[in-house]
């Protein structure tokens, strides 16, 4: 019998670690016997035990003839840590239900050799469940590149601020809560200088047990002040940046990135590469209609998460949402599916992946 609800409860303990474990990809396991659950675990930060290894050191003897449910195929090599399918053998796990293949060449295979030790493996037990939960690792082995997810608070009618610049706050304290949990789930968060010029924000989760993300500013010329609210952060900035500027910015707690510039502005696909090359598998981008526009241009959005309030703003001048150069025909647009359309207090939460996003 393969118990959905045990999958669900392995989906939710793989969240737990998400934002936690990259390069890795956050994965739950759920050891169980029948309808009961006997342990569960989460993959820890890079070079800790995994999934499989938490829940079968927490369910000690009792996983001999049980059922493990792991919602990515159990890793079969040797990194930082020893695979995943010799911990399940050596326990002696009657039967692994997996939610879905690993594609990475380096860690795949753990389905092979689990059957080769005469262990049953059943595959595909809510897989699309998990391929969602495991959408930015497989980007990333993939690409190499962060999946980035845009966040966007706006109007109804689609505006970021009025036409005196007023944005503080357009969406609810219940919308503000859910950005700060999705901060916690990420690897890192990128914003604009226009944003923290403007605003001075921390982008920070400011939830109970909840971890900072690494904050990344886009800053071609280093006017981040030596006191923002966002240092220590990473600071990608222009080849041609005021070296004083920069050498403070350093002083000051930040880790400086010089990057290539396009008409005086950060390269991003540049950006993109240099993030990836320092394992940000997810990144959240907070920052301004100039920069989302510059993303969307450039093909670098993944995802959206679109906290819409009940409000209309108006005004020719007052800012939309999306900055950058824009759609020519229809064709052209970027192209959502939507994932997700939940409430949070009186606003409108759309989740929407882009259509051509390719895991």
């Amino acid at each position: 019998m393969l118990t959905e609800a045990h999958m669900r409860r392995a989906l939710e303990e793989a969240q737990r670690g998400a934002g936690r474990t990259r390069p890795n990809p956050n994965v739950g396991c759920v050891i169980a016997r029948g309808e009961t659950v006997i342990a569960t675990g989460f993959t820890s930060p890079a070079g800790g035990p995994h999934a499989e290894v938490m829940a079968l050191r927490a369910a000690g003897t009792s996983a001999r003839g049980a059922d493990a449910y792991v919602t990515l195929e159990p890793c079969n090599h040797y990194g930082r840590t020893p695979p995943c399918t010799g911990a399940l053998i050596e326990a002696g796990v009657g039967r692994v239900i997996v939610g879905m293949r690993d594609p990475h060449r380096v860690a795949a295979g753990g389905v092979e050799k689990l059957r080769e030790a005469g262990v049953t493996v059943e595959v595909g037990l809510l897989e699309d469940e998990c391929i969602w939960s495991n959408r930015a690792f497989l980007h990333f082995v993939g690409k190499r590149t962060p999946y980035t997810i845009v966040k966007i608070a706006q109007s109804l009618d689609g505006r970021v601020a009025t036409r005196t610049g007023a944005s503080q706050w357009i969406t609810g304290k219940e919308s503000r809560a859910r950005g700060h949990a999705l901060r916690n789930t990420c690897d890192a968060v990128a914003a604009g200088i226009g944003t923290v010029l403007a605003d001075n924000p921390r982008l920070t989760t400011r939830i109970p047990n909840g971890r900072d993300p690494i904050r990344v500013i886009v800053d071609s010329q280093a006017r981040t002040p030596v006191n923002a609210a966002v240092l220590p952060a990473w600071i990608a900035v222009g080849d041609t940046a005021p070296q004083e500027r920069t050498e403070a910015l350093a002083k000051a707690g930040a880790t400086i990135l010089t990057l290539p510039t396009r008409r005086g502005r950060i390269d991003l696909s540049a950006l993109a590469t240099e993030l990836g090359k320092r394992d940000i598998v997810t990144l959240l981008v907070e920052g301004g209609p100039q920069m989302i526009g510059g993303l969307v241009d450039a093909k670098l959005v993944h995802e959206v998460a679109a906290f819409i309030a009940p409000m209309i703003i108006g005004g020719h001048s007052a800012r939309s949402s999306v900055d950058g150069l824009g759609a020519g025909p229809l064709t052209e647009v970027l192209d959502l599916e939507t994932h997700s359309v939940e409430r949070a207090g009186s606003d409108v939460v759309i989740t929407a992946r882009v259509k051509s996003s390719s895991a």
